[in-house]
This record gives structure tokens, C-alpha cells and sequence, in this order.
């Protein structure tokens, strides 16, 4: 999908493929330098090689059952979107979400972007019919974005997170029905 824009540079969102895998590392690993709201520190993520981050787009390539979507800002990766499918029979509807986009690139729409491609995708898959996650309760920007989105909130689970300078976070448990199952 090919999309402009605001600053006028063209976005595509595309699945990656294993030349991807350095860009979409680097991304990843700015992640975890620019914001808390992610589960990686920035030491953990800056411990990842190359090798692990293809073996990490390949596992998306062999599971079909499985969704990986980049952001691609003329030529950058800029955001990064998993839907993974429970790997528990009794849970086969239900895939697990992760999103997350580099700071530079907030308020322009990839978020959104991404999350509209991604219910897309598992709305025509023919076993999902929940996608779920947790969300930081102080990442509000990103509880709106899935509020917008008819995603609901289920409950929190206090003190979810433990960040490394020691502050507690509450985790905020959320889901969206695609299908009636």
C-alpha cells in the first residue's frame, strides 16, 4: 500500500523480506532508545545481531498464520506491525498485536496506517477472530490510537511493568472482535 505523506515523502506498507532485516533491526533498536512503552530495554535490544533479526523476519515468512509489516519511508524502516497467532489450539482465533513507530515520524498517520493493514489482514484470515495485546497506561497517544480503532479495554494489570529506573507501570489489557466466532 502506497500512501503520502504529510512532509510530502512517500509510505509504503509492505511485508519485509530478509534483506530488510538491518534496517528493520536499526529501527527496532531506535525503538528502545526513544521511548519506555516498549517491552525491549534499549541495552537488550542493542544485544541483537543481524543473524537474529533475519531468523526473526524468516519465522514470519515460514508461519503464514502469522503477520510482519514495515513502515517504508522511501527506502527507511520507520514503523514495524506483528499480529502473531496463539500457538495453543484452543486459542488459534486469537493473535497477539505489537506496534510501534520511530518518534521522528509520530502524527503522520503510520500508525494508523499500519493497524488499518493489519485488521485487514486478519479480518480475511479465516481462524482469527480476536486480535489482543497489553498497552502501557501511560502510553495514551497509543490507547486512543486503539480506541479509534473499536479496540476495548478488558482491565488493567497493576504494576505490569517495572521500569529500569524502577518505576511500576500498570498494564492496560485490550482486544478487538473481528468476527463472531
Amino acid at each position: 500500500m502506497h500512501h503520502f505523506l504529510p512532509n510530502g515523502k512517500q509510505l509504503v506498507i509492505r511485508q519485509p523480506g530478509i534483506a530488510d532485516a538491518a534496517g528493520c533491526l536499526a529501527c527496532f533498536q531506535q525503538f528502545t532508545g526513544e521511548t519506555d512503552f516498549l517491552l525491549f530495554t534499549h541495552e537488550e535490544a542493542m544485544k541483537m545481531d543481524l543473524k537474529e533479526e533475519e531468523g526473526f523476519i524468516r519465522s514470519y515468512l515460514e508461519r503464514p498464520e502469522n503477520l510482519l509489516l514495515v513502515a517504508d519511508v522511501e527506502g527507511e524502516i520507520v514503523g514495524i506491525f506483528s499480529l502473531n497467532r496463539s500457538r495453543f489450539k484452543k486459542q488459534y482465533h486469537m493473535a497477539l498485536m505489537g506496534l510501534a513507530v520511530l518518534h521522528k515520524y509520530w502524527n503522520m498517520g503510520i500508525g494508523r496506517r499500519l493497524l488499518t493493514a493489519g485488521i485487514r489482514w486478519a479480518e480475511k484470515h479465516p481462524q482469527l477472530t480476536t486480535i489482543h495485546f497489553e498497552v502501557l497506561a501511560t502510553n495514551e497517544r497509543a490507547i486512543q490510537l486503539y480506541r479509534n480503532f473499536n479496540f476495548i479495554e478488558h482491565g488493567r494489570i497493576p504494576k505490569g511493568i517495572r521500569q529500569p529506573n524502577g518505576d511500576w507501570v500498570d498494564l492496560v489489557v485490550m482486544s478487538k472482535n473481528l468476527k463472531s466466532a
